[in-house]
């Protein structure tokens, strides 16, 4: 739940970074200070001062807000005119506060919130005294520059989380710790899965064999299941001329997310931030009739966004990305029924991928909104009568549509609890009319369609650096790219470990030999840094038998059977969907 929906620890969280500074005042001079709100993790306040603050100054900072905790100063709010701001502002020396102090409407209040010796420009609101902030710990300290523009100061940022309770401090921290461990930059080192390289291009992924395997999958999986769900795969261009994008709208309202525009022949060409333009080009082609609709149209297509360099991360913020795009032209008879099966959709997905618990937000018009409204009522109450019969708890964003039509999102949480912005079911009002999009109705006449953009993972890099983290490098078996792996005792069995290796390739699974001149134990240490699901003992007595010794990663089960044997019972927990042990044991 966002820190918004939450006033009460909105409150506590904003009032914490209040005591933090106060806490930095006293410890520090020659402080500077720039703006500290809370947020959905906890809270943070910008500094600027001689000192360089590091981790090895938390304790200090820490036990000094305990101090003023244990005061109990009240928080005072103090309303003055602009003039007596600017005054107290000077007074006090804080020069970026001057400029936040511009920043404020002429007609809204302009207020101070005291606690003991510490005042602050601040609108609130506050607790009522130090002393109702319970559980707090500071975390981090990163460089942030003023305004977050690259030509301002370099500020230090303090980043802290404060809760009601010790023990959901204590729980929000594990899970810190978890998502450390789980954190997909570093496993996809660990795992040989991607590399993004600073002399190629920041936010360009590099996909490696192992991770190009996974997926493959994931695409053939999909694909699969568009096609069993009534889909046609499209592929489009990655450039288009400029006036493609004029009526599209995405150089009036996406211009500074997109890349320059390249000359060809004389025409401007600009490489694709959406695919949804072309599609509504090959819709364009030909006549459509009512008897032709839905048409439902899905590609997993490539484009190319400019994000500053600050917000890049991993896989989940990148300049190049895939799309698991798709988009329904329907008539406004059908329209229910396809938004209850996109959400049937999503939900069947999700589940298969490992991920049981989904929310969904629905957000409906906003003020400034193309379209009838009769449209827009009849899209939302589609949306919701989705969201009713598949039994997805949602909540409704009243006014938090696009203002070309409402939408669904919805949102999943991984396996340490956190909660991901994933599918999206949008309708559009907007770009139908801009393209002057028509089918001919029973009646003979030319009527508009309803058109719907909808996303499941939303990009492939996204979903694969949450699944990772998701599953913290341990995949289940159906979408680890390397299933079983065998291990030779020494050389001589080399041969038979090839003969295993080769029988369950020709079956379809993924498996391999490490050939490795090292002993058992390296080999079992490896397999499982590697997070093979499963591991072949073979030796001797296996050799002589023509069994095999398997153990499957994370529990140390271990256990001697025929290949055959084996080879049935990987085939079942292979299963896209299936949640073998050693997966739950993983998570």
């Amino acid at each position: 739940m966002k820190i918004a929906d939450q006033p009460e620890l909105y409150r506590m969280r904003h009032s914490a970074a209040h005591v933090m500074a106060t806490a930095v005042c006293r410890l520090y001079d020659n402080v500077q200070l720039d703006i500290g709100p809370p947020t959905d993790e906890g809270f943070y306040y910008d500094f600027d001062l001689p000192d360089r603050l590091t981790p090895e100054d938390f304790p200090k900072i820490e036990a000094e807000m305990k101090r003023i905790i244990a005061e109990d100063q009240p928080f005072e709010r103090i309303e003055v005119s602009r003039a007596e701001a600017e005054r107290m502002i000077r007074d006090m020396g804080q020069r970026y506060k001057i400029e936040r102090l511009a920043d404020i409407p002429e007609d809204e209040a302009i207020t101070f919130y005291r606690n003991g010796e510490f005042t602050d420009l601040c609108r609130g609101p506050h607790v009522e005294s130090t002393g109702q902030i319970r559980a707090f710990q500071l975390q981090s300290v990163a460089g942030s520059y003023y305004r977050g523009k690259e030509t301002n100061p370099m500020l230090q940022r303090v980043y802290a989380t404060a809760f009601p309770t010790e023990k959901e401090l204590r729980t929000h921290l594990h899970q810190v710790e978890e998502a450390k461990r789980r954190d997909h930059r570093k496993l996809g080192v660990e795992l040989d899965l991607f590399s993004i390289r600073e002399d190629v291009g920041p936010g360009l992924v590099h996909w490696h064999p192992r991770g190009a395997r996974i997926r493959s999958i994931i695409e053939e999986f999909w694909r699969r299941k568009h096609y069993e769900g009534g889909y046609e795969l499209l592929y489009s261009p990655h450039i288009g001329q400029a006036h493609l994008w004029e009526t599209s709208g995405h150089l009036d309202f996406y211009r500074e997310g997109m890349y320059a525009p390249m000359d060809i022949d004389g025409q401007a060409y600009f490489i694709k931030p959406m695919n949804c333009p072309f599609h509504i080009e090959i819709y364009q082609t030909r006549k459509r009739s009512y008897r032709d609709l839905p048409l439902r149209w899905a590609e997993l297509g490539t484009v190319y966004r400019y994000e500053k360099g600050g917000v890049l991360h991993g896989l989940l913020r990148v300049r190049g990305f895939t799309q698991d795009d798709a988009h329904i032209f329907c008539t406004p008879d059908q329209i229910e029924d396809e938004i209850r099966e996109v959400i049937r959709f999503a939900h069947d997905m999700w589940r298969t991928f490992g991920f049981d618990q989904i929310t969904a937000y629905l957000a409906t018009r906003p003020e400034k909104a193309v379209g009838d409204e009769a449209r827009w009522e009849q899209a939302t109450a589609s949306l919701e009568a989705a969201l009713k019969a598949q039994g997805i708890p949602y909540e409704v964003d009243p006014g938090g549509g696009a203002f070309y039509g409402p939408k669904i999102d919805l949102k999943i949480k991984d396996a340490i609890g956190r909660e991901w912005q994933m599918s999206t079911v949008q309708f559009d009002f907007n770009l139908p009319e801009r393209f002057d999009l028509v089918f001919t109705g029973p009646d003979g006449k030319e009527h508009r369609p309803y058109m719907v953009h909808r996303a499941l993972f939303g990009s492939i890099e996204r979903f694969f650096g949450i699944l990772v983290e998701h599953y913290g490098g341990a995949f289940p078996v159906w979408l680890a790219p390397e299933q079983v792996r065998a291990l030779p005792l020494t050389d001589a069995e080399i041969p038979f470990a090839r003969q295993v290796a080769d029988g369950l390739q020709a079956k379809g699974f993924r498996a391999r030999v490490d050939e490795q001149p090292d002993k058992l134990g390296a080999k079992i240490r490896r397999g499982r840094m590697d997070r093979v699901p499963y591991l072949l003992i073979l030796g001797p007595k296996e050799a002589e038998t023509g069994h095999i010794t398997w153990r499957r990663h994370g529990d140390g089960h271990q256990e001697t059977t025929d290949p055959e044997s084996f080879a049935r019972m990987l085939a079942e927990v292979g299963q896209p969907g299936a949640r073998a042990p050693e997966a739950a044991a993983a998570d």
